[in-house]
């Protein structure tokens, strides 16, 4: 019984190295857009300047992300029923793909002509955000789209 099992047990990597090509063929999803997601804490009474906030700065960025092309889409999620511990908003962007690192010091020249700041200004203004708001933490998600 132990020799079966045994036998079993080591079938199986092999079997799925061969039926992999085939059920990739098979699969009944492709890969979509990926989805980074920020969760934000906003601090009693900071509603609305970091609503401000995200109604001007951050839309304008996002907007000039989507003119290139970088990002597809953007949207703000509200927790309407949050649980200790868990993010009031959520920040969602939508992009095809990830850069390299060469794309990405592009992007980040292009984006600091844009907003006519230095890093160190664009870094200082993330700080003064801290007074009304915590970043949580992000996790990434990629869209399976059906066949």
């Amino acid at each position: 019984m132990k020799k079966t099992m045994l036998a079993a047990m080591l079938a199986v990597p092999f079997v799925v190295a061969l039926s992999a090509p085939a059920m990739a063929q098979n699969y009944p999803m492709t890969s979509g857009d990926y989805e980074e997601v920020g969760m934000i804490d906003v601090s009693d009474g900071g509603g609305y300047e970091y609503a401000t906030f995200l109604a001007t700065t951050w839309k304008k960025n996002q907007e000039f992300a989507k003119s290139k092309g970088w990002i597809t889409g953007y949207q703000v999620l509200a927790n309407v029923h949050p649980r200790p511990g868990e993010p009031d908003l959520y920040l969602v962007t939508s992009f095809t793909s990830l850069p390299d690192a060469a794309e990405e010091e592009k992007r980040n020249a292009a984006y600091r002509d844009f907003m006519k700041q230095s890093d160190a200004q664009m870094d200082a203004a993330s700080g003064d955000r801290a007074k009304y708001r915590t970043l949580m933490g992000s996790f990434m998600l990629r869209q399976l789209n059906f066949k």
